[in-house]
Protein backbone atom coordinates (compact mmCIF):
# COMPACT_ATOMS: atom_id res chain seq x y z
CA UNK A 1 0.00 0.00 0.00
CA UNK A 2 1.51 3.32 -1.04
CA UNK A 3 0.94 6.73 0.50
CA UNK A 4 -1.53 7.40 -2.34
CA UNK A 5 -3.73 4.65 -0.95
CA UNK A 6 -4.46 6.71 2.14
CA UNK A 7 -7.37 9.08 1.64
CA UNK A 8 -6.43 12.76 1.47
CA UNK A 9 -7.11 15.12 4.37
CA UNK A 10 -10.63 16.57 4.13
CA UNK A 11 -11.43 20.21 4.68
CA UNK A 12 -11.10 21.03 8.40
CA UNK A 13 -14.23 21.25 10.50
CA UNK A 14 -15.32 24.70 11.71
CA UNK A 15 -15.25 23.59 15.37
CA UNK A 16 -13.28 20.88 17.20
CA UNK A 17 -14.81 17.39 17.22
CA UNK A 18 -13.61 14.27 19.05
CA UNK A 19 -13.14 10.82 17.53
CA UNK A 20 -15.01 8.94 20.25
CA UNK A 21 -13.84 5.45 19.26
CA UNK A 22 -10.57 4.54 17.59
CA UNK A 23 -8.10 1.63 17.45
CA UNK A 24 -4.74 3.26 16.78
CA UNK A 25 -2.97 -0.01 17.55
CA UNK A 26 -4.80 -1.99 14.86
CA UNK A 27 -3.45 -0.19 11.80
CA UNK A 28 -1.79 -3.02 9.86
CA UNK A 29 -1.67 -1.23 6.51
CA UNK A 30 1.59 -1.06 4.62
CA UNK A 31 1.79 2.65 5.37
CA UNK A 32 1.09 2.48 9.09
CA UNK A 33 0.58 5.78 10.83
CA UNK A 34 2.48 6.30 14.05
CA UNK A 35 0.45 7.64 16.94
CA UNK A 36 2.07 11.04 16.46
CA UNK A 37 1.28 11.01 12.74
CA UNK A 38 -2.32 10.01 13.41
CA UNK A 39 -2.73 12.78 15.98
CA UNK A 40 -1.07 15.37 13.75
CA UNK A 41 -3.30 14.57 10.78
CA UNK A 42 -6.39 14.63 12.98
CA UNK A 43 -5.46 17.97 14.54
CA UNK A 44 -4.97 19.43 11.07
CA UNK A 45 -8.68 18.92 10.33
CA UNK A 46 -9.90 20.03 13.80
CA UNK A 47 -10.16 16.58 15.40
CA UNK A 48 -7.82 17.28 18.33
CA UNK A 49 -8.79 14.43 20.68
CA UNK A 50 -9.31 10.68 20.48
CA UNK A 51 -10.79 7.93 22.65
CA UNK A 52 -8.51 4.92 22.16
CA UNK A 53 -10.27 1.61 22.76
CA UNK A 54 -8.58 -1.63 23.79
CA UNK A 55 -10.50 -4.82 22.98
CA UNK A 56 -8.36 -7.50 24.60
CA UNK A 57 -5.71 -7.58 27.31
CA UNK A 58 -2.76 -6.53 25.11
CA UNK A 59 -4.88 -3.85 23.44
CA UNK A 60 -6.20 -2.58 26.77
CA UNK A 61 -2.68 -2.25 28.16
CA UNK A 62 -1.60 -0.45 24.98
CA UNK A 63 -4.55 1.94 25.27
CA UNK A 64 -3.60 2.93 28.82
CA UNK A 65 0.02 3.49 27.81
CA UNK A 66 -1.01 5.62 24.83
CA UNK A 67 -3.35 7.72 26.96
CA UNK A 68 -0.66 8.31 29.55
CA UNK A 69 1.83 9.31 26.84
CA UNK A 70 -0.41 11.70 24.88
CA UNK A 71 -2.63 14.43 26.32
CA UNK A 72 -4.96 14.17 23.33
CA UNK A 73 -5.90 10.56 24.13
CA UNK A 74 -8.02 8.92 26.79
CA UNK A 75 -8.55 5.18 27.02
CA UNK A 76 -11.33 2.64 27.15
CA UNK A 77 -10.48 -0.92 28.22
CA UNK A 78 -12.48 -4.14 28.00
CA UNK A 79 -12.73 -7.61 26.56
CA UNK A 80 -14.54 -7.52 23.23
CA UNK A 81 -17.67 -9.72 23.24
CA UNK A 82 -16.02 -12.11 20.79
CA UNK A 83 -13.08 -12.54 23.17
CA UNK A 84 -15.30 -13.82 25.97
CA UNK A 85 -16.21 -17.27 24.57
CA UNK A 86 -12.59 -18.03 23.69
CA UNK A 87 -11.37 -17.06 27.14
CA UNK A 88 -14.18 -18.97 28.82
CA UNK A 89 -13.36 -22.10 26.82
CA UNK A 90 -9.77 -21.85 28.07
CA UNK A 91 -10.88 -21.26 31.66
CA UNK A 92 -9.37 -17.76 31.59
CA UNK A 93 -12.37 -15.43 31.55
CA UNK A 94 -12.47 -14.63 35.27
CA UNK A 95 -8.74 -13.87 35.39
CA UNK A 96 -8.95 -11.73 32.27
CA UNK A 97 -11.86 -9.73 33.70
CA UNK A 98 -9.86 -9.16 36.87
CA UNK A 99 -6.96 -7.85 34.78
CA UNK A 100 -9.29 -5.49 32.94
CA UNK A 101 -10.58 -4.15 36.24
CA UNK A 102 -7.02 -3.54 37.41
CA UNK A 103 -6.45 -1.48 34.26
CA UNK A 104 -9.70 0.45 34.79
CA UNK A 105 -8.36 1.77 38.09
CA UNK A 106 -4.72 2.04 37.01
CA UNK A 107 -4.87 5.57 35.62
CA UNK A 108 -7.20 8.59 35.54
CA UNK A 109 -6.59 8.54 31.78
CA UNK A 110 -8.91 5.52 31.61
CA UNK A 111 -12.31 7.11 31.06
CA UNK A 112 -14.30 4.13 29.77
CA UNK A 113 -15.06 0.46 30.19
CA UNK A 114 -15.50 -0.80 26.67
CA UNK A 115 -16.03 -1.90 24.16
CA UNK A 116 -18.16 -4.58 25.74
CA UNK A 117 -21.58 -5.93 24.92
CA UNK A 118 -23.02 -8.66 22.75
CA UNK A 119 -22.20 -9.83 19.22
CA UNK A 120 -24.47 -12.47 17.70
CA UNK A 121 -23.00 -12.03 14.22
CA UNK A 122 -19.68 -13.78 14.86
CA UNK A 123 -20.60 -15.84 17.93
CA UNK A 124 -23.22 -18.57 17.84
CA UNK A 125 -25.52 -19.87 20.54
CA UNK A 126 -22.72 -21.82 22.19
CA UNK A 127 -20.80 -18.65 23.04
CA UNK A 128 -23.61 -16.42 24.19
CA UNK A 129 -23.55 -17.39 27.87
CA UNK A 130 -19.90 -16.28 28.10
CA UNK A 131 -20.72 -13.04 26.31
CA UNK A 132 -23.52 -12.30 28.76
CA UNK A 133 -21.29 -13.08 31.75
CA UNK A 134 -18.58 -10.79 30.43
CA UNK A 135 -21.04 -8.00 29.57
CA UNK A 136 -22.53 -8.03 33.05
CA UNK A 137 -19.08 -7.96 34.65
CA UNK A 138 -18.08 -4.93 32.56
CA UNK A 139 -21.31 -3.11 33.45
CA UNK A 140 -20.57 -3.70 37.12
CA UNK A 141 -17.03 -2.33 36.69
CA UNK A 142 -18.26 0.82 34.98
CA UNK A 143 -20.78 1.47 37.74
CA UNK A 144 -18.36 0.64 40.57
CA UNK A 145 -15.62 2.94 39.26
CA UNK A 146 -17.79 5.66 37.69
CA UNK A 147 -16.58 5.06 34.14
CA UNK A 148 -18.40 5.44 30.85
CA UNK A 149 -19.75 2.18 29.44
CA UNK A 150 -19.02 1.76 25.72
CA UNK A 151 -21.24 -0.88 24.12
CA UNK A 152 -20.60 -3.07 21.11
CA UNK A 153 -23.94 -4.33 19.80
CA UNK A 154 -24.12 -6.44 16.67
CA UNK A 155 -27.31 -8.28 15.79
CA UNK A 156 -28.22 -8.26 19.50
CA UNK A 157 -30.27 -5.11 20.06
CA UNK A 158 -33.05 -6.58 22.18
CA UNK A 159 -30.75 -8.58 24.44
CA UNK A 160 -28.40 -5.63 25.01
CA UNK A 161 -31.31 -3.53 26.24
CA UNK A 162 -32.72 -6.42 28.28
CA UNK A 163 -29.43 -6.86 30.17
CA UNK A 164 -29.05 -3.12 30.77
CA UNK A 165 -32.65 -2.82 31.95
CA UNK A 166 -32.20 -5.76 34.30
CA UNK A 167 -28.96 -4.70 36.00
CA UNK A 168 -29.19 -0.95 35.45
CA UNK A 169 -27.04 1.02 33.04
CA UNK A 170 -24.20 3.25 34.28
CA UNK A 171 -24.82 6.98 34.40
CA UNK A 172 -22.85 7.42 31.16
CA UNK A 173 -23.51 4.84 28.42
CA UNK A 174 -22.43 5.07 24.78
CA UNK A 175 -23.76 2.91 21.95
CA UNK A 176 -20.64 2.54 19.84
CA UNK A 177 -20.93 2.46 16.04
CA UNK A 178 -24.70 2.62 16.24
CA UNK A 179 -26.13 0.04 13.86
CA UNK A 180 -29.78 -0.14 14.80
CA UNK A 181 -32.97 1.15 13.22
CA UNK A 182 -34.99 4.21 14.20
CA UNK A 183 -37.08 2.45 16.85
CA UNK A 184 -33.96 1.11 18.54
CA UNK A 185 -32.43 4.59 18.46
CA UNK A 186 -35.51 5.96 20.20
CA UNK A 187 -35.29 3.20 22.83
CA UNK A 188 -31.66 4.06 23.54
CA UNK A 189 -32.36 7.79 23.74
CA UNK A 190 -35.24 7.13 26.16
CA UNK A 191 -32.70 5.43 28.45
CA UNK A 192 -30.37 8.41 28.32
CA UNK A 193 -27.68 6.80 26.18
CA UNK A 194 -25.44 8.57 23.69
CA UNK A 195 -25.43 7.20 20.15
CA UNK A 196 -22.10 7.26 18.32
CA UNK A 197 -22.26 7.21 14.53
CA UNK A 198 -19.44 6.10 12.24
CA UNK A 199 -18.61 6.11 8.55
CA UNK A 200 -21.44 3.62 8.15
CA UNK A 201 -23.84 6.57 7.75
CA UNK A 202 -22.21 7.23 4.36
CA UNK A 203 -22.68 3.68 3.05
CA UNK A 204 -25.16 3.26 0.21
CA UNK A 205 -26.93 0.31 1.89
CA UNK A 206 -27.19 1.93 5.33
CA UNK A 207 -30.53 3.70 5.02
CA UNK A 208 -31.79 2.23 8.35
CA UNK A 209 -28.79 3.78 10.12
CA UNK A 210 -29.50 7.14 8.50
CA UNK A 211 -33.13 6.80 9.60
CA UNK A 212 -31.88 6.20 13.15
CA UNK A 213 -29.60 9.22 12.93
CA UNK A 214 -32.51 11.37 11.76
CA UNK A 215 -34.49 10.64 14.94
CA UNK A 216 -31.54 11.01 17.35
CA UNK A 217 -31.65 14.33 19.24
CA UNK A 218 -28.60 16.46 18.57
CA UNK A 219 -27.73 16.45 22.28
CA UNK A 220 -27.31 12.64 22.17
CA UNK A 221 -24.97 12.44 19.15
CA UNK A 222 -21.33 11.41 19.05
CA UNK A 223 -19.10 10.62 16.08
CA UNK A 224 -16.36 8.04 15.66
CA UNK A 225 -14.17 6.36 13.09
CA UNK A 226 -13.74 2.88 14.60
CA UNK A 227 -10.47 3.23 12.67
CA UNK A 228 -8.89 1.47 10.93
CA UNK A 229 -12.32 0.03 10.07
CA UNK A 230 -15.49 1.48 8.49
CA UNK A 231 -13.81 4.05 6.25
CA UNK A 232 -16.47 6.46 4.99
CA UNK A 233 -17.54 6.75 1.39
CA UNK A 234 -15.92 7.58 -1.04
CA UNK A 235 -12.85 5.92 0.50
CA UNK A 236 -14.20 2.47 1.39
CA UNK A 237 -11.56 -0.21 1.04
CA UNK A 238 -8.81 2.17 2.14
CA UNK A 239 -7.51 2.52 5.73
CA UNK A 240 -9.55 4.68 8.06
CA UNK A 241 -8.07 7.16 10.55
CA UNK A 242 -9.27 9.90 12.86
CA UNK A 243 -8.55 12.60 10.29
CA UNK A 244 -11.54 11.31 8.28
CA UNK A 245 -14.04 12.27 11.00
CA UNK A 246 -14.97 15.43 9.03
CA UNK A 247 -16.24 13.29 6.14
CA UNK A 248 -18.67 11.54 8.46
CA UNK A 249 -19.70 14.71 10.30
CA UNK A 250 -20.57 16.44 7.03
CA UNK A 251 -22.70 13.46 6.01
CA UNK A 252 -24.44 13.58 9.39
CA UNK A 253 -25.17 17.28 8.97
CA UNK A 254 -26.83 16.56 5.62
CA UNK A 255 -29.02 13.82 7.06
CA UNK A 256 -30.01 16.00 10.03
CA UNK A 257 -30.39 19.14 7.90
CA UNK A 258 -28.47 21.08 10.52
CA UNK A 259 -25.74 23.69 10.23
CA UNK A 260 -22.28 22.10 10.30
CA UNK A 261 -20.95 24.46 12.97
CA UNK A 262 -23.95 23.81 15.21
CA UNK A 263 -23.47 20.05 14.83
CA UNK A 264 -19.74 20.24 15.60
CA UNK A 265 -20.36 22.29 18.74
CA UNK A 266 -23.00 19.82 19.91
CA UNK A 267 -20.80 16.78 19.28
CA UNK A 268 -17.91 18.42 21.11
CA UNK A 269 -20.01 19.17 24.18
CA UNK A 270 -21.69 15.75 24.04
CA UNK A 271 -18.37 13.93 23.96
CA UNK A 272 -17.10 15.75 27.04
CA UNK A 273 -20.32 14.91 28.85
CA UNK A 274 -20.29 11.29 27.72
CA UNK A 275 -16.71 10.66 28.82
CA UNK A 276 -16.64 12.49 32.13
CA UNK A 277 -15.30 15.89 31.11
CA UNK A 278 -12.80 17.47 28.75
CA UNK A 279 -9.19 16.34 28.41
CA UNK A 280 -6.09 17.36 26.52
Amino acid sequence: MSTEDRPPLPEPLPRPVVDSHCHLDMDDSAEQLTVLDALERARAVNVPRIVQIGCDLPGAKWAVQAAEAHDAIVAGVALHPNEAPRLAADGQLDDALAEIESLVVSSPRVRAVGETGLDYFRTGEEGRAAQHESFRAHIAMAKKHDKTLVIHDRDSHADVLAVLDEVGAPERTVMHCFSGHADFARACVERGFWLSYSGTVTFKNAEPVRDALAVTPIERLLVETDAPFLTPTPYRGRPNASYLVPTTVRAMAQVLEVDLTVLCEAIGANTDAAFGGAWG
